[in-house]
């Protein structure tokens, strides 16, 4: 049996957030302005056709899985990369926790625009919905934020954590990433996440943090659809 985490695109999209599914039973991804992460049902010309049909006219959607990612001919590719998924099953203490706050539709301005600045990977006007995100505010600023993003059964994905460059070399980073695994923890579920393979510092930072690697992941992103002339 394939594990949830070897395919966590389908695995979120076909279970708790299917309700933020695009597509059908052949190919699936998050509606727009919550993510570009897309997967198929499986690899077949019907389920590949389906991916193309919901892809958008200038491409840009990310398929995300731990087994090889053999796009047929017709599919356009963009970019092919190599990422590290990482679990962790309790996290190490830290110091005090930050002052955070809970963010929310109020706060989805300055968030997408400090995830802009810092790109901790893709974010979007409603990705801050997905659930989870706390952050700290220095003088009035969002200096720091963490959430929660993919969710299949028993897992939950800590993501989009960054820092104004601002207020770098603080901590905040990890302690809000602390409390965001241990929040996930606490409902009884496993929490893990995803970082680019040659990112050594984000690794080391998750590490620290009681991350453990699980498996390295393929990514492929969709290049423009085509147009027949």
């Amino acid at each position: 049996m394939t594990h949830p985490l070897d395919r966590p695109v389908w695995s979120a999209l076909t279970s708790r957030q299917a309700h933020l599914a695009v597509g059908g039973k052949r190919a699936r991804r998050f509606a727009p302005g919550y993510g570009i992460f897309a997967a198929v049902a499986a690899d077949s010309p019907e389920s590949w056709a389906a991916l193309k049909a919901i892809n958008p006219p200038d491409g840009g959607l990310m398929l995300m899985e731990v087994t090889d990612i053999d796009l047929p001919p017709d599919v356009p590719v963009a970019q092919h990369g190599l990422g590290v998924q990482m679990v962790a099953d309790a996290i190490t203490p830290g110091g005090p926790e930050p002052d955070f706050i809970e963010l929310g539709d109020a706060d989805a301005a300055e968030m997408l625009a400090l995830a802009t600045l810092t790109q901790p990977g893709p974010f979007f006007e409603s990705t801050h919905r997905l659930g989870g995100f706390i952050g700290v505010r220095i003088d009035g600023r969002l200096a720091a934020m963490a959430g929660e993003r993919m969710k299949p059964e028993g897992f939950t994905e800590v993501s989009g954590v960054c820092t104004h460059p601002d207020f770098r070399g603080r901590g905040l980073g990890a302690a809000l990433s602390r409390v965001v695994a241990n929040r996930i923890l606490a409902r009884g579920e496993t929490p893990f996440l995803h970082a680019w393979h040659d990112n050594a510092a984000a690794i080391g930072l998750y590490e620290r943090l009681g991350f453990r690697l699980r498996t390295k992941v393929n990514v492929a992103v969709l290049g423009p659809a085509e147009v027949a002339v």
